[in-house]
């Protein structure tokens, strides 16, 4: 792609990569604060409520790894390996296959793509 389209090509990975941001932010500051409907949503998964600030913690890192752009390959890796829990643990719970268990795969696709948009290190990497 050329420069004539590297404006389009930046606001679109922006956006791709915000939704995932803003997705994984709202995810892990809510098992941060632990309201009953996270607290009920994830011992459902099987994990025990100790767990539970662990998990956000998790979520919360590679997240703000992806944001930040010096870091952002790094970010998507580790958010990579994030959902490949998410998307055992739905297996292992037998939940609906295209809403719950590839939603993480859905992710992962907007984190790689807005990042390689974003990225011209990425793009360069990924290429």
């Amino acid at each position: 792609m050329g420069n004539t389209n590297s404006k389009g090509r930046l606001w679109t990975g922006r956006i791709m990569s915000g939704i995932v941001i803003l997705f994984m932010l709202f995810d892990g500051i809510s098992k941060l604060f632990k309201p009953a409907v996270v607290v009920e949503g994830t011992t459902t998964l099987g994990f025990a409520e100790h767990h539970i600030v662990l998990i956000g913690i998790l979520a919360l890192i590679p997240t703000i790894l992806y944001a930040i752009p010096r870091t952002s390959i790094l970010g998507a890796v580790l958010l990579t390996g994030f959902y490949g829990g998410v998307i055992a643990t739905h297996v292992r719970m037998d939940a609906p296959l295209f809403t719950h268990t590839l939603f993480p795969v859905y992710l992962a696709i907007l984190a790689w793509v807005g990042l390689w948009l974003r990225n011209e290190k990425a793009r360069s990497f990924l290429s």
